[in-house]
Formats: structure tokens, C-alpha cells, sequence
């Protein structure tokens, strides 16, 4: 329950960072691409939720 509590609040905080960080040039792929931002974090949610 803590993995998927992780992968949720991560990827929310992910979307979040790719949606309103945007990256002017587009070079930044955390910040110009929402997609990649939320897989990104839910990854970190579920390896912090889970204690690595």
C-alpha cells in the first residue's frame, strides 16, 4: 500500500513540476515534458515509499 500511495503522490508531484516548470527551449526533458515528468516521479515516489 505504501508502493502505490509513492507511485501516486510522486507521479502527482512529476505532472506538476512538467506542467508548470516549463522549460522555455525545450532542452530541459524534466520540465518540457509532462509525461516524462510524471513517470519520472512516480519511479522516485515508489523507490522512496518503498525504502529504496
Amino acid at each position: 500500500m505504501k508502493t502505490v500511495l509513492g507511485i501516486v503522490v510522486g507521479g502527482a508531484i512529476g505532472f506538476g513540476v512538467g506542467y508548470f516548470g516549463k522549460c522555455a527551449s525545450g532542452a530541459c526533458p524534466l520540465t518540457s515534458n509532462p509525461w516524462i515528468s510524471t513517470i519520472v516521479g512516480a519511479v522516485i515516489g515508489a523507490l522512496v515509499a518503498g525504502g529504496f
